[in-house]
């Protein structure tokens, strides 16, 4: 995992990486334990596959398969925490999406009525 943001981030960018850091950390506290091991031993402590294997006696492509399950457990866990939050924090406003939609038109060949 990379280091935690430095000090030269603003208030509310430091306020949003603690925000998004519980939210991960969370989502890696819910995997089942054998997901869960094989996730923190290899992306957060950087061990690689044949040093995961060994340390937990499992061999090679379970370690794969249960880092690329742990991986889709995270990502559905943390979508389903955070996509409500993104209409909020990436609005789109009407007027840009009547803009795309007056430039698509114009471009198929459409009058539009603006």
């Amino acid at each position: 995992m990379a280091n935690l943001p430095g000090p030269e981030r603003n208030p509310e960018e430091r306020a949003q990486d603690g925000e998004m850091q519980k939210i991960l950390m969370s989502a890696i506290d819910a995997l089942p334990e054998h997901f869960r091991t094989v996730f923190v031993l290899r992306a957060v402590q950087g061990l690689s596959v044949e040093e995961t294997a060994e340390t937990l006696d499992l061999n090679q492509e379970t370690v794969k398969t249960r880092l690329f399950r742990a991986r889709a457990l995270l990502q559905r866990s943390i979508l389903e925490r955070t996509d409500p939050a993104l209409a909020h924090a990436l609005p789109f406003p009407a007027t840009r999406c009547d803009r795309v939609v007056d430039k698509v038109m114009r471009q198929i060949g459409v009058k539009t009525s603006a």
